[in-house]
């Protein structure tokens, strides 16, 4: 028997406007004619993020970006230091602070960064101002909020 996933967002600009709160400042680069991927630098970390909020919407300088993974695995630690790496394209792995939980699979870690983070299962026992460490699936999402 073939169960779905819940959907993890209803619409971009739903998803968008829901997390504005904790969206990234950093700098957009030029998109590549045709390229799904923008080019976002924030805390000195190159990403680059699958655009959501439509083709040619994301225009070249300062933005703020709703950075969006979804986890391949977390785990729960006694404490931390937020941490940020890119292990490969579109792709972060680091520890962070639980700051708000969204619901039962999504939540705002503080990883130098805000991130809004989701699992297709619930995320078990975290809590507000729990540490994670925490890789995330390839690609990442950005949905640029409209200041």
């Amino acid at each position: 028997m073939l169960v779905a996933t819940p959907a993890l967002e209803t619409s971009p600009d739903d998803f968008a406007a829901r997390f504005a709160p904790h969206a990234a400042r950093g700098e957009l680069w030029p998109q590549p004619e045709g390229s799904p991927l923008m080019e976002f630098v924030v805390g000195g970390l190159p990403l680059y993020l699958f655009d959501r909020t439509g083709p040619y919407t994301a225009k070249p300088g300062l933005a703020w970006v709703v950075i969006h993974g979804t986890l391949q695995h977390y785990a729960p630690l006694a404490q931390g230091r937020p941490q940020l790496s890119s292990p490969g394209v579109s792709q972060l792995e680091g520890v962070g602070q639980v700051i708000a939980v969204e619901s039962r699979r999504t939540v705002v870690v503080e990883a130098r960064m805000p991130l809004v983070l989701s699992g297709f299962e619930p995320l078990k026992d975290v809590q507000l101002g729990d540490w994670l460490s925490f890789v995330t699936e390839a690609p990442l999402h950005g949905f640029l909020v409209k200041e």
